[in-house]
């Protein structure tokens, strides 16, 4: 008789009846142990959402707490309706490059080259040639590159056998360079009139720019792809022990290659924002996006090993971080500071990672 993987088969005693493995009255054999007694009692904080959860909340926290120093320090300034669109606008576009990067490391990899392909994506896309082809045109091509440099990525990582670090490295400095190389070093005026109306108060919806609800449709598709499809749990799976996801039947290999496709589209699109935020394209744009693309997932609960990350703990570690550049620029404070700042709160992170993962 066929049974499942974990029973134990059932047997029919003299009477006809059924006995369990302990015998006619079922009860438990000697020697053998009580399943429900064996069964451990997991604190509801041991659960790792549980962790997750709690991380975000601390994450609100200094959000919140962030927004009384502003209150307090410049409070006309910061809480003016203009900052808070400046401060969400900013946060939009490496928020977007933050979501691909988030992926990325939850499947095990990592991205340093988001920021030169968005710099080559924004100079590609800006050339006079591809202006010609209007709005449309400089949308087409910046996707394009964004997705062409991470088919690379994920060619070299995936079936190159190259390690992430060294993949992704050799296309940050391959895109800088040829970024540099199509602008000749000078920055490339955008001339397209919707693509410059985009950035304009006039085409605010409801007082919100169009930058930040891109971003939050984005920050809402990636939510959706790793919490609820088949894609974010091979994404975990893959991320968190790739030798028995490849057992349980996941292609490992075209799964990193779509993460890496999937972080080239999310600069494609960072790219395109850019593009509209600043009406133009150079070769120094994008300078240490894939720092604090994975600072931000980092701090928000994004394990470095893979396996384990939320797409909104990204999305805050972003806010965060924006909102302190905004408070260090509103009170005049040196950039030098705010660095030191945003390095005492990434080690802070990785510390409290390595505390939950021992406790």
């Amino acid at each position: 008789m066929n049974t499942s993987e974990g029973q134990v088969p059932l047997a029919k005693s003299a009477g006809g009846h059924t006995a369990g493995p302990g015998g006619p009255q079922g009860g438990t054999a000697p020697g053998a142990s009580d399943p429900h007694k064996e069964r451990p009692k997991r604190h509801a904080s041991a659960r790792p959402g549980g962790r997750l959860d709690l991380r975000n909340l601390s994450l609100l926290g200094v959000l919140a707490a962030l927004v009384v120093v502003g209150a307090l320090t410049e409070p006309d300034q910061f809480l003016s309706v203009q900052n808070l669109q400046l401060v969400l606008t900013q946060a939009s576009v490496i928020g977007v490059v933050t979501v691909g990067v988030t992926f990325v490391i939850i499947g095990g990899g990592i991205d340093l080259s988001v920021g030169a392909m968005v710099a080559l994506a924004t100079v590609w896309a800006t050339t006079l040639a591809t202006q010609e082809y209007g709005a449309a045109g400089i949308l087409f091509c910046a996707l394009a590159v964004g997705l062409a440099c991470g088919l690379v990525n994920g060619l070299m990582v995936s079936f190159g056998s190259i390690v992430p670090f060294i993949a992704t490295l050799a296309m940050l400095a391959s895109a800088r360079g040829l970024a540099l190389q199509i602008s000749e070093g000078r920055t490339q005026i955008v001339t397209v009139e919707p693509v410059l109306e985009l950035g304009r108060r006039d085409a605010y919806v409801l007082g919100v720019p169009p930058i930040v609800l891109v971003f939050a449709a984005v920050t809402a598709i990636g939510w959706l792809v790793l919490n609820r499809t088949t894609f974010g749990r091979r994404t975990v799976a893959v991320g968190g022990n790739p030798e028995a996801a490849r057992l349980a039947g996941i292609d490992v290999r075209r799964q990193r290659l779509m993460l890496y496709l999937l972080s080239g589209l999310c600069c494609g699109i960072a790219a395109f924002l850019l593009i509209v935020l600043t009406g133009s394209g150079q070769n120094t744009n994008g300078n240490l996006y894939e720092l604090d693309a994975i600072a931000a997932a980092i701090i928000g609960g994004t394990l470095l090993s893979g396996g384990r990350g939320t797409i909104t703990g990204s999305v805050l570690g972003v806010l965060v971080f924006t909102t302190i550049t905004n408070l260090f620029a509103l009170n005049n404070l040196e950039t030098a500071v705010q660095q030191i700042a945003k390095g005492a709160i990434i080690v802070a992170a990785v510390l409290i990672q390595r505390k939950g993962r021992t406790s």
